[in-house]
C-alpha cells in the first residue's frame, strides 16, 4: 500500500513538472514574435546609431545638414529613395558614380567605409530619422557652415549692367549666388572644400573646358555636374562669368549670414561652457562687466553674424583681454558656445545694464554685488540689513545644520548620563531589615 501510495505521488510530482514545462514552452513559443521583433529593433536602432555618426563625418559636407542636399548634390531625404532596391543604393555608395562628385567609399574600391558601415547607410537613407541626424551632425560640431545661398547687392548688379553684355552678366552672376556660392564662396574666391574661379588661372582656360567641368562636373572633386539642373544658356552664362570675373566688381557676391544650427544638447553645452569660460568677464547673462563688452544687446546681436563670433571666439580680438580659445576648445564648443550667445537675440535689450561691482573690491566687500556673502559679517550694526538675502540665507543655513549637530551630541551625552545612573541605581543592594 505505502509503495502503491508513493507511485501516485511520484506521478502526480511528474505529470505537473510535465505540465510546468509544457506551459513554459508555450509561452515561450507565443512570445518568440514579439521577442524577435524587438531584437529586431534594438539592432536597427543600433545601426541606425551609427549611422548617424558616419553620415555627420563623412556626408554631411556635400549632402546638407539633414539630407536635405547641397547644389549639384542630390537630397538623400528624398521619398524616392525609400523605394530604390537595396542593392541600387548599397552599390552606389560603395562604388561611387561615374562622372560625378560621389567617390566609391568602399574599403575594396579604395575608400574608408566596411561592408558593415555601408550597410548601415543604406539603413539609415530607407528607416533613419533626418531630423535626429540633423541633431547629430550638430551636436559633433560638423555641421557644414558654408552659405548654401545669398544675393547679389543690387547696386553693383545694376553696374555689372552697364558692361558689354552685361544682361549675360547679370544673369549669370544671379545664377552664381544662387548655385554656386556654397562651394566656390563669395565672389567666387573659393572656400576649404573648393577652389576659386575668380582667379586669373582659371580665366586662361577655354571656354570648352569650363563648359564641359559645368556640365559633367569633375571626376575626383566635390564638383558635380549640372547638366541636369541647368539649361545649356545658364551654363554658358556662367562660363562668360568666370572669363570676365575681373570685370565684376568685388563685394556683387556677399557671404550671406549663415546661423549656427543648435540643438537642446548643443545649447546646454554652449550654457556651461559659457558660465564656466565667458561669464566671469562678460556677465552671466552677457550683460557685460567693466573688464569686457556686453553681448546680451541687441546691437550687438544685430550687427555681428555667427561666423564673425565664432571667429572672436576662436582667435581673440588683438589688443583686448579677449584671449583666443580656438587652441582649448574644439570647433563644436566654440559653436555651443555661439548658439546659446544667439538665443539671447529675441529678447535682447536695446541698451545694456554693465554689471558693476561697487568699490571694485572683493564681491563679499559690497552690499550690491550679486554673489552671496559667504563671510560672517562682524559689524553688529549691519548684520541685519547689509547682508544680501543669499548671504543671510547661506549663515542661516549653516548655523542650522551646527545647531542640530550640538544638539544632537547634548541628547547623547545626556541620555548617557541618565541611563547610567538608572543602571546604577537599579543595582544598589538593599539594606536588611
Amino acid at each position: 500500500m505505502n509503495t502503491k501510495h508513493s507511485f501516485l505521488i511520484e506521478s502526480f510530482i511528474g505529470l505537473g513538472s510535465l505540465l510546468l514545462i509544457i506551459s513554459a514552452l508555450g509561452l515561450y513559443i507565443l512570445n518568440e514574435p514579439v521577442r524577435i521583433v524587438q531584437a529586431q529593433d534594438e539592432v536597427l536602432a543600433l545601426q541606425l546609431d551609427e549611422a548617424m555618426t558616419l553620415y555627420a563625418e563623412n556626408c554631411a559636407v556635400c549632402h546638407g545638414l539633414s539630407g536635405e542636399g547641397m547644389g549639384a548634390t542630390p537630397p538623400l531625404n528624398n521619398p524616392a529613395l525609400l523605394t530604390m532596391p537595396y542593392e541600387d543604393l548599397y552599390k552606389t555608395i560603395a562604388r561611387g558614380r561615374y562622372q560625378t562628385a560621389m567617390p566609391a567609399w568602399s574599403i575594396e574600391d579604395g575608400g574608408a567605409l566596411s561592408d558593415y558601415q555601408i550597410d548601415e547607410l543604406v539603413t539609415l537613407i530607407l528607416h533613419g530619422d533626418w531630423g535626429a541626424t540633423g541633431d547629430r551632425v550638430v551636436n559633433l560640431g560638423l555641421a557644414p557652415l558654408i552659405p548654401f545661398t545669398t544675393e547679389a547687392d543690387p547696386a553693383l548688379l545694376a553696374e555689372i549692367g552697364n558692361l558689354p553684355d552685361g544682361a549675360t552678366l547679370q544673369t549669370a552672376v544671379t545664377l552664381f549666388a544662387a548655385n554656386c556660392v556654397s562651394c566656390h564662396g563669395a565672389d567666387g574666391l573659393g572656400t576649404g572644400i573648393a577652389p576659386a574661379l575668380n582667379d586669373p588661372v582659371v580665366r586662361e582656360k577655354t571656354a570648352e573646358e569650363i563648359t564641359r567641368i559645368i556640365t559633367f562636373g569633375n571626376t575626383g572633386t566635390l564638383m558635380a555636374g549640372w547638366s541636369n539642373i541647368l539649361t545649356p544658356e545658364e551654363i554658358t552664362a556662367l562660363v562668360s562669368l568666370v572669363q570676365r570675373w575681373d570685370e565684376v566688381p568685388l563685394g556683387t557676391i556677399p557671404a550671406p549670414d549663415v546661423p549656427i544650427a543648435v540643438t537642446e544638447e548643443s545649447l546646454a553645452l554652449g550654457s556651461q561652457l559659457y558660465a564656466a569660460n565667458c561669464s566671469r568677464c562678460h556677465g552671466p547673462e552677457g550683460q557685460g562687466t567693466p573688464r569686457a563688452p556686453s553681448l546680451n544687446v541687441r546691437s550687438f546681436l544685430t550687427n555681428t553674424n555667427d561666423q564673425a563670433i565664432q571667429q572672436i571666439i576662436t582667435s581673440g580680438v588683438p589688443g583686448t583681454a579677449m584671449p583666443t580659445w580656438g587652441d582649448r576648445m574644439t570647433e563644436a564648443e566654440i559653436q555651443a558656445i555661439v548658439g546659446f550667445i544667439r538665443q539671447w537675440e529675441p529678447t535682447a535689450p536695446e541698451v545694456a545694464t554693465i554689471t558693476r561691482p561697487g568699490g571694485g573690491g572683493p564681491p563679499w566687500r559690497n552690499n550690491n554685488s550679486t554673489m552671496p556673502n559667504v563671510l560672517p559679517n562682524t559689524n553688529s550694526s549691519t548684520t541685519m540689513s547689509g547682508n544680501s538675502a543669499g548671504g543671510q540665507t547661506l549663515m542661516q543655513s549653516l548655523l542650522d545644520w551646527r545647531l542640530l549637530l550640538l544638539l544632537g551630541v547634548l541628547l547623547s551625552i545626556a541620555f548617557t548620563l541618565i541611563y547610567s545612573g538608572w543602571d546604577a541605581l537599579r543595582h544598589v543592594p538593599k539594606k536588611a531589615g
